[in-house]
């Protein structure tokens, strides 16, 4: 068990220094680019952090099991807005900004509806044969997020803070992105592996393993880049990284996936579904509810409560 524990603290070491080096290194490609700290993390760290979603999902479906990529997506979502976003918001409040008001945040919204709405065109509507996401749909979602992609880019208006001079050279700046993706995610990956062993050699069950170490595993790399941003006062990077996550994982993740082989939307409960588009709606009432423009310490409170409550639920229902 010493020899896990030691891999599993050297794979944290990664990810926590992988984090550092990807805030600061994709700060400074933001800078240099004249884009904000937002579309940086909505782009190239939310794309980038959401990687281990994108490789497991596409497996699933080149194996054809569907409920692989389904559940890894609907989980990783909630968990992206409910613990992460919820201590990210603890820890420093983030600024939502007009353009989030009116672009970003909505559209996260319209694509976790869409993919319900799809997933259950039968049930809903007696639309086709079965609930599940089909090529021609996969390919609509991959449209959608490439025209979101490229509206993003020429719309964006970085502030004044954001277009400073940049602290490092590009080459570094570029290694420092590289570097610490690759770092995080490989970080990630010996950490659950290693804490899954260890939680084995605790005598914990397979399945309690699987909601807790598993699910969470996936969304390491964003909630180790979520709390450094956060510490670093980059708070518009840190909310970019989760709204991109979550976008990419509906609409390239699944999108690209149901293009391999059709998602079917059999396997998922009422309450994961539920707990989906809860925390979607969540993301909306922290930033339309109230005066204040930031997703603050109240509503990371409350995701942070729903969270429990679903985990909570999932236990009881092992």
């Amino acid at each position: 068990m010493l020899v896990q524990i030691l891999i599993l603290l050297a794979g944290l070491a990664l990810v926590v220094f992988g984090a550092d080096y990807l805030v600061d290194g994709a700060s400074d490609i933001a800078r240099r680019a004249g884009l904000s700290e937002f579309v940086i993390g909505l782009t190239i760290v939310g794309i980038g952090t959401s990687m281990p979603e994108l490789v497991v999902s596409f497996l699933g479906a080149i194996q054809g099991n569907a409920d692989i990529s389904i559940g890894n997506v609907v989980g990783s979502n909630i968990f992206n807005v409910l613990l992460i976003l919820g201590v990210t918001a603890l820890i420093r409040p983030m600024e939502i900004t007009r353009i989030n008001r009116i672009k970003d945040i909505p559209l996260n919204l319209a694509v976790t509806l869409l993919l319900v709405l799809v997933g259950f065109k039968n049930t809903f509507f007696g639309w086709g044969t079965a609930d599940e996401i089909g090529r021609i749909e996969g390919l609509v979602f991959l449209v959608i997020f490439i025209a979101y992609l490229v509206y993003s880019f020429k719309s964006d208006k970085p502030d004044e803070e954001e277009t400073a001079a940049p602290e490092h050279s590009l080459s570094l700046s570029l290694l420092m992105v590289v570097g610490g993706l690759a770092a995080l995610i490989y970080g990630g990956r010996l950490f659950v592996n290693a804490a899954t062993a260890v939680a084995r050699l605790a005598g914990l069950s397979d399945a309690f393993i699987a909601i807790t170490i598993l699910a969470g595993g996936t969304s390491m790399p964003e909630l180790a880049t979520c709390i450094v941003a956060a510490l670093k006062k980059r708070g518009q990077m840190a909310l970019g990284n989760i709204i991109g996550s979550n976008i990419s994982n509906i609409l390239l993740i699944l999108g690209g996936s149901a293009v391999i082989h059709p998602l079917s939307f059999s396997g998922m409960g009422l309450v994961d579904i539920g707990m989906l588009l809860l925390s979607a709606l969540l993301v909306c009432g922290g930033a339309y509810i109230g005066k204040h423009r930031h997703l603050g310490r109240k509503s990371g409170t409350l995701m942070l409560l729903c969270e429990a409550v679903y985990f909570t639920y999932l236990i009881l229902h092992l």
